[in-house]
């Protein structure tokens, strides 16, 4: 990779990085695990979790990246010559990514269709057993979801040609600010709500009864993968990051921006849903069926759609928050496809977006029309998410971690962290010995645990 292709400042390379970390899964599921296992008690573990494992995990992955200039398949082979073997991790890691972004476009296409629905007055038209229902009416549609999921990948297509700089930075630099402006309008409207209070306890009144030993593994889990680790990306994205950048502080912002707009999701979110007397529920039940409810409730009888510009709102914010990520998983595609010889990048980006969308496709059509079709006795979209959200992330994250750990010279990172010793790295040893032992271990816990539990 030659320099020109990288980021051109360490905000764009933080705002790409959080682009890609914050995603669907910072919207709906952290908060509700959250509040599901101790809510300020189970945030404690995981703050514990994210910057002590989960941000080594990025650093490791930044340090490949950068050190090598290349993609995972190229990396691999470029730091060890001697163990041209590990270059099979690289292609795991792209193979992850192609499968996550497969499911990521169908649940992505989801979200610009509730923001069509919104818009248009159609959600507020319905009440809580019609929105399952049109939610329902929709997923299993042959033809709607597929064209919003194509719609979808045109739009991170549009940005991946624009180049890294034009493209994937610009479009990070612009629409995480305009995020988290629109995280704010909803904060503030969901906790200005009567029984508010009610919501907060629910995020962040620590409950330690709660805290089991399956809350704890839950909070483990987050904290790895809410940081983009574990499929590629940030090996890629760390390939871009200039070379005079401090890595640990931009793995801090990362880190510290991810979280923070975790918990501003669910500061949006719950009040809201306790001040209209609802239960809150994990995934799509949350997002498409009970906050369409909420949202109807802030309209007045006054005529003026309060409860729709809010909803608008929202669902442009998810949109937004899916689409930096797909963005970030189809850079990672492309740039591979890119380092073969007389490759061009639009034409890489426009042959992986195609294989994408076939893929997601039939995820989507498998929830509908083909879901008599069984894979090892379930459904395409079942199978995908579940190999990508129990085995392939935690195990491509393990291996990448013992590479770094007991492959790559210990030299070599610290030369790396240091900038090539212009920086002080007092931190090495424990930075060393966290991804050595304690994050390998903690990868395998999860991998373990994942297996068992099915």
């Amino acid at each position: 990779m030659t320099e020109n292709k990288g980021f051109s400042s360490n905000f764009g390379a933080i705002m790409a990085a959080v682009g890609s970390a914050v995603g669907l899964g910072n919207i709906w599921r952290f908060p509700y695990i959250c509040g599901k296992y101790g809510g300020g008690a189970f945030l404690i573990v995981y703050l514990c979790f994210v910057f002590c494992i989960g941000m080594v995990l990025m650093m490791t992955e930044f340090v490949i990246g950068r050190r090598s200039q290349h993609t995972p398949v190229a990396a691999y082979p470029i730091l060890r010559p001697d163990k041209k073997g590990w270059r099979y991790v690289g292609i795991f890691g792209m193979v992850t990514c192609f499968l996550i972004l497969s499911l990521y476009l169908v649940i992505s296409g989801w979200t610009l269709n509730y923001v069509v629905d919104a818009a248009s007055g159609t959600l507020a038209q319905l009440d809580s057993s019609g929105l399952e229902l049109h939610f329902k009416a929709f997923s299993e549609s042959a033809v709607r979801p597929i064209v919003f999921l194509a719609v979808f990948a045109l739009l991170t297509v549009a940005v991946i040609l624009g180049g890294v700089q034009k493209g994937v930075e610009k479009v990070s630099k612009l629409m995480m600010p305009i995020l988290v402006v629109l995280l704010v309008v909803l904060c503030v409207r969901s906790v200005t709500m009567p029984g508010a209070s009610a919501g907060l306890d629910y995020l962040f009144k620590p409950d330690f009864s709660k805290l089991t030993g399956q809350g704890v593994l839950a909070a483990l889990g987050q904290a790895l993968f809410s940081l983009s680790v574990g499929m590629g990306v940030m090996i890629v994205y760390g390939s871009y990051i200039p070379r005079n950048d401090n890595l640990l502080k931009t793995s801090i912002w990362i880190t510290v921006c991810d979280t923070l707009i975790a918990l501003c999701a669910g500061v949006a979110i719950f009040p809201a849903v306790f001040s209209c007397g609802l239960e809150p529920t994990g995934g799509p039940g949350l997002v498409f069926k009970v906050l369409p409810t909420v949202f109807n409730s802030m309209n007045p009888s006054s005529g003026f759609m309060v409860g729709t510009v809010f909803s608008v709102i929202f669902f442009v914010l998810l949109s937004m928050a899916a689409l930096t990520s797909a963005i970030s998983l189809l850079e990672a595609l492309v740039a591979w496809g890119s380092e073969y010889p007389n490759r061009k990048r639009s034409v890489s980006a426009i042959v992986l977006a195609l294989c994408v969308v076939v893929l997601g496709g039939l995820c989507s059509m498998s929830v509908g029309g083909l879901s008599g079709v069984k894979v090892a006795g379930l459904g395409l979209f079942d199978l995908v998410d579940k190999l990508t959200a129990v085995y392939l992330p935690p195990l491509c994250a393990l291996l990448t971690v013992a590479f770094i750990g007991w492959v790559m010279p210990a030299a070599d990172i610290k030369d790396e962290l240091s900038n090539h010793g212009t920086l002080k790295v007092g931190y090495f040893k424990a930075f060393y010995f966290l991804a050595r032992y304690v994050a390998p271990l903690a990868l395998l816990l999860v991998l373990v645990t994942g297996i068992v539990n099915g």
